[in-house]
């Protein structure tokens, strides 16, 4: 999408397998084996940087986010996409009734920072909880400045999986400013 925009890719993933499935979807973009922990660039080397349903994987976000902040330019922005914490907080996921209806969406230890070990689609990967506020006040701690947040409405899918994420909104979306 950024490439069909003019702005040229620079992404990085410690994973070699999805690295070669972004260069087989875009192979103008420069793609390198990195961690957001230790960002492989100078100090203020991008106008963006996003960071895309990554920090819930990352063990040390703050450090991650330090790095982030660093290889911004001054006016830089920060383009964060992130599950909404109050998914996170328990990831069995929604109560159902004894007919399978989605009844509610559990909360709990919302206020602590975990580990957990998350299924789909054949896949299991680490994730971590964090409460909302852990992530806002790292950012903040950085002299970023909030310039847009929102928990975008579902725009794919069939009715009941829309209408299901209206009443849980899975993301949410920050635009900060360096």
């Amino acid at each position: 999408m950024l490439q069909a925009k003019g702005i040229p890719v620079v992404g990085i993933d410690p994973t070699e397998e999805l690295l070669a499935a972004a260069r087989r979807r875009d192979s103008r973009g420069e793609y390198q084996i990195a961690r957001a922990e230790s960002l492989p660039f100078t100090d203020a080397s991008f106008d963006l940087v996003v960071s895309y349903l990554t920090l819930i994987d990352i063990a040390d976000f703050r450090t991650a986010l330090k790095e982030m902040v660093r290889v911004l330019t001054p006016k830089g922005t920060l383009l964060i996409a992130n599950l909404n914490s109050f998914i996170t907080s328990c990831p069995s996921g929604w109560i159902k009734d004894q007919h399978g209806r989605h009844v509610h969406y559990p909360v709990d230890r919302y206020l602590e920072e975990f580990r957990e070990w998350v299924e789909w689609s054949g896949i299991r990967i680490e994730n971590w909880h964090r409460p909302l506020s852990s992530y806002i006040r790292e950012l903040l701690s950085h002299g970023l400045t909030l310039t847009f947040f929102d928990e975008p409405q579902p725009q794919s899918g069939d009715d009941d999986r829309r209408a299901r994420y209206r009443r849980a909104p899975w993301f949410n979306v920050m635009e900060w400013q360096r």
